[in-house]
């Protein structure tokens, strides 16, 4: 079975025909920019990881196949349009693609140093608001003028497969874009690569990120309760949920709460789910066991106390106030980019409070992917571009040390989780890619399916009626059973664990 919008999205990339050539420098060039743009302290190995200067061509396999890309010297249009729901792709461009000379001050056009111009459209992800938008543009892409084409579109783990899907043919193969996954991106997180390839295995996507996840918590908290903050020490209290559990009272005892709410545990229960919430070809939404447990363990803990009741879920005021110095919650559950991006920006005490140390279970919280668009008049500059954020070691690198993000070369990171160089100011001096490192290497995603943002957002919408008391158990199951046919009309049936 296809979606709806899918089976439009095939019949437009059909229609959209061969891609053409726009006008910049030759790939190879433009990835030497890439490569001297990098940090000084970087640049002793470039040659050999970026794969992509004059001088290793002749002696590096990754740069000759980098060569047989189509050059951007070939591209037809003057406007790369890019569509995504915030500025972090934007910031990460600004960083490390040389061809960047500069931006507008309200951030939506970008202007290369060969005249083109990216322009930056920009929807939020909310109620799947992003891709309502990215699909109606995606259904016009045939018969677009060049500089209104989408050029260059990002998607989230939740939905990537729905633009990777090989009938849709939305998201161009990375090898039909010159870029070979097993030479230019072999340094990359396996499971990272697998997420952004469709059904047959061929990889449509490639991210700059991996997102590994910690328990990021106030030192202050830990001091008033447990007399330290050792990152060692606190992983003791929170190594699994029964011990947290137990810590979470003694929290509740000073007059804390252990995390801000029910949401916030969410992820890590979904990345342990056995199944698909809806399996390749069916109309049925599988409800997993982990999911249950989430619900029943959410419950226990909010009539206990251990998370604050007036906190409904994640990215909403009472949740980003909860990050504030004035809040009792003891600690978040976060990868990299939720630190940099959420925790930052909310913290309005001294830089130091926060530390980060192993989460009672391991997990994956999103991921940035980024697609070349079917039917792209600028696929030279859209390869540049993937090549330079996603492929490049030193950038990777430079946006590590720049955002604290955790990048996706296992080299990389390995490097940073013993370079001071990476020691985080907000954390105190912590590196804390000393512990995002070893969780990387043993992340097993969870199946996926093009519904999985609806399932996660509405069956969490269901339950939060139910832990506040609004209705009972029975009443928010037939909720979400309701809303996900009503966001997905495709949809027969929600199977619930026995």
């Amino acid at each position: 079975m296809k979606k709806k919008i899918i089976s439009a999205l095939l019949v437009a990339s059909m229609c959209a025909g061969t891609l053409a050539g726009c006008g910049s420098k030759p790939a190879e060039e433009g990835a030497d920019a890439a490569t001297e743009a990098t940090d000084d302290a970087a640049t002793d190995d470039a040659a050999t990881d970026d794969a992509a200067t004059d001088d290793a061509a002749a002696d590096d396999a990754a740069a000759t196949d980098v060569a047989a890309a189509p050059a951007a010297a070939d591209d037809t249009g003057k406007v790369i349009n890019v569509y995504s729901w915030n500025d972090e792709f934007r910031t990460r461009v600004e960083a490390v693609y040389p061809e960047v000379a500069e931006t507008s001050k309200d951030g939506t056009v970008t202007k290369l140093k060969d005249g083109c111009e990216i322009h930056w459209i920009i929807n939020p992800n909310q109620d799947g608001v992003y891709q309502q938008k990215l699909d109606e543009a995606l259904l016009q892409q045939a018969d677009a003028a060049d500089d209104d084409k989408v050029d260059l579109f990002l998607s989230e783990t939740d939905y990537v497969t729905k633009y990777t899907d090989a009938d849709a043919d939305v998201a161009i193969p990375l090898k039909d874009l010159g870029i070979n996954p097993d030479v230019d991106l072999a340094d990359q997180y396996d499971f990272t690569k697998t997420v952004a390839s469709d059904g047959n295995g061929v990889q449509r996507g490639s991210t700059w990120q991996c997102c590994p996840g910690l328990l990021v918590y106030r030192r202050d908290i830990a001091k008033d309760v447990w007399g330290t903050d050792d990152p060692e020490e606190i992983a003791k209290k929170v190594s699994d949920w029964d011990t947290m559990k137990a810590s979470a009272e003694e929290l509740k005892a000073k007059g804390y709460f252990a995390l801000a709410g029910y949401a916030d545990t969410f992820r890590l229960y979904g990345n342990s789910i056995s199944e698909s919430w809806v399996k390749p070809g069916e109309t049925t939404v599988n409800v997993d066991p982990q999911i249950m447990n989430w619900v029943n363990n959410s419950k226990e803990w909010l009539d206990a106390g251990y998370l604050d009741k007036n906190i409904k879920g994640t990215f909403n005021d009472d949740w980003n106030k909860s990050m504030g110095s004035a809040s009792k919650v003891f600690a978040f559950l976060l990868p990299a980019w939720g630190i940099d991006f959420v925790l930052t920006p909310n913290w309005d005490g001294e830089t130091g409070a926060w530390a980060v140390t192993n989460p009672p279970q391991a997990y994956n919280w999103g991921g940035s992917f980024l697609h070349a668009c079917t039917g792209t008049d600028n696929p030279g500059h859209v390869r540049d571009i993937i090549l330079a954020v996603t492929a490049t070691k030193d950038n990777l690198l430079k946006i590590s040390q720049d955002y604290s993000d955790f990048t996706n070369t296992q080299s990389g990171m390995a490097e940073a989780a013993v370079d001071d160089r990476f020691k985080s100011e907000f954390l105190g001096g912590q590196n804390p890619f000393y512990y995002f490192s070893p969780v990387a290497q043993n992340i097993k995603m969870a199946p996926l399916s093009s519904y999985d943002q609806g399932c996660v957002e509405l069956i969490q919408n269901a339950f939060s009626d139910y832990f506040q008391g609004k209705v009972d158990f029975e009443k928010a199951k037939e909720n979400f059973e309701t809303a996900i046919k009503e966001r997905y009309p495709e949809i027969t049936e929600v199977k619930w664990p026995e």
